[in-house]
């Protein structure tokens, strides 16, 4: 009897488990997180960026180049890496919440960011995102289609974010210094003109004895007075590779006339900038180049680097 009884309760504990198990999974089917299709990022050709304010950023891909719509603004190449990261590599880890209630997740139309991408004509990623998580290694985000409201991997919320001034890209002017050989620079109420000029080397002025006696060095001359070099190569360098603060978009180049000073540079090609009156509110100078169609400002202390007074440049 005893052993019967054994087995009574051993064939009890086998169903309540295998009941366990089953419910078990059921439960957990429905917690199973959206399979996200791949989507490898030298695919996308257009993304739209929508605000809570209600703006859209659309951005479309053309020759390699990411360009900012309509007025196809040059979009940062940086920014669009981490972009375009994003939306390829966008991983849901955890259900987070089924009740439709997206206030607490910074999912609300008012603060919610769409995003949507395409390649070609199929869109291949639709989603919405909130505020970062806690930790911050995570952000709330909704698929499109789906209620609920998930974890998906880093930080979203600041990648997303953006504005069109701060995804276009701040390169103003970008040339080769050893290109430039000659260098028009004015203050307003003068103008000094400088040229690039080879002068041989002799043997024994190198320090590197094997060099052939017909070597040449450039020098900057200028009719005006004898020429700084190291004046010359700092204002060259920082011309390399100028970039703005900011661009203007209530004004256009047009708008701007009496620059206190200006620059340009001839050699392979012309380029050119010019300084205006500084901004006092901000000790921003609005300025205008001959490689941007945009006006834009320069912080003080990187025009200081390119606006020095023509005594200095002249001895």
């Amino acid at each position: 009897m005893k052993v019967k009884k054994e087995y009574i309760i051993l064939v009890v504990l086998i169903v309540a488990l295998c009941l366990y198990l089953v419910f078990h999974k059921r439960d957990r089917t429905q917690y199973e997180l959206p399979v996200l299709q791949d989507v490898p990022v030298a695919e996308i050709t257009k993304i739209e960026i929508s605000k809570p304010d209600g703006t859209t950023i659309a951005l479309e891909k053309k020759d390699d180049r990411w360009l900012i719509a309509p007025e196809a603004y040059p979009a940062e190449a940086g920014k669009m890496s981490v972009v375009l990261e994003s939306i390829g590599n966008l991983t849901l880890t955890a259900l987070v919440s089924e009740s439709k209630s997206y206030e607490r997740y910074g999912l609300s139309k008012e603060e919610k960011i769409g995003v949507k991408a395409w390649a070609g004509e199929g869109l291949k990623r639709d989603f919405e995102v909130g505020k970062a998580a806690s930790s911050f290694q995570h952000t709330f985000v909704k698929i499109a289609g789906d209620p609920r409201v998930f974890h998906a991997r880093e930080n979203l919320k600041s990648r997303f974010d953006q504005t069109v001034d701060g995804l276009r890209d701040k390169t103003v002017l970008k040339l080769e210094p050893p290109e430039v050989q000659s260098i028009e620079i004015g203050d307003g109420k003068k103008t000094v003109s400088l040229a690039r000029k080879p002068i041989p080397v002799e043997v024994g002025q190198t320090q590197d004895k094997e060099s052939p006696s017909n070597q040449e060095q450039d020098v900057w001359e200028s009719a005006e007075g004898k020429v700084d070099e190291s004046k010359v190569t700092q204002i060259l360098s920082a011309l390399s590779n100028l970039k703005c603060r900011s661009y203007l978009y209530d004004k256009k180049k047009s708008d701007f006339e009496e620059p206190v000073y200006t620059l340009t540079l001839k050699g392979v090609e012309e380029h050119t900038l010019a300084f205006f009156d500084k901004d006092e509110k901000n000790n921003d100078y609005p300025a205008v180049s001959s490689q941007s169609d945009s006006p834009f400002l320069i912080p003080e202390h990187q025009a200081n680097r390119i606006m020095l007074p023509l005594d200095q440049v002249l001895k």
